[in-house]
């Protein structure tokens, strides 16, 4: 699970990409789409997230994960800003936990470090997804906040490990 949680804060150390509980603990994807995002920013947040890519698309598990992250920061972004990261399988909360994004970003060797300057930036980031990954649909929801408990950015990501009509995952 510490792996997949650095997935998520890599990508939320520059925009947020996770998801949000929908109506009915459902998310209705096309059939051969495993994952998605949104950013759910405001005017309020000081980060928005512009695109997120994933390679492989769809991802594996076991396998090595590059997501690229393309964001925009109005303000620079200090020391101390933190994000509240959920992840769900269905309605299960498997995590709930306060991350510090600029030690985050230090430990994971990320391209961006705090300070991150005002402007767009681009982050790529490779981890490794476990091969333990269960055969469930992932939703995390990424909160972000400024050292001053400001919004600083809010992404939601879903990624779907469950076997779909005719392929076959050995367990």
């Amino acid at each position: 699970m510490a792996r997949f949680g650095l997935l998520v804060l890599l990508a939320a150390v520059f925009g947020s990409v996770v998801a949000t509980p929908v109506e009915d603990e459902q998310v209705l994807l096309a059939q051969d789409k495993r994952w998605d995002w949104s950013d759910c920013s405001t005017d309020s947040h000081i980060v928005h997230v512009k695109s997120i890519d994933v390679s492989p698309d769809p991802p594996e598990r076991g396998q090595d994960l590059t997501i690229t992250v393309v964001g925009v920061a109005d303000e620079q972004v200090e020391e101390g800003a933190y994000a509240d990261v959920t992840v769900k399988a269905g309605v299960i909360k498997l995590l709930h936990k306060e991350f510090d994004l600029c030690e985050e970003a230090r430990n994971a060797n990320a391209s961006i470090q705090c300070p991150i300057e005002k402007g767009t930036h681009k982050v790529v980031q490779t981890v490794t997804l476990p091969k333990e990954i269960p055969p469930a649909q992932f939703k995390v929801e990424i909160r972000g906040y400024t050292d001053d408990d400001d919004d600083l950015l809010c992404a939601n990501l879903m990624m779907d490990f469950r076997p779909h009509r005719g392929s076959y995952i050995p367990w």
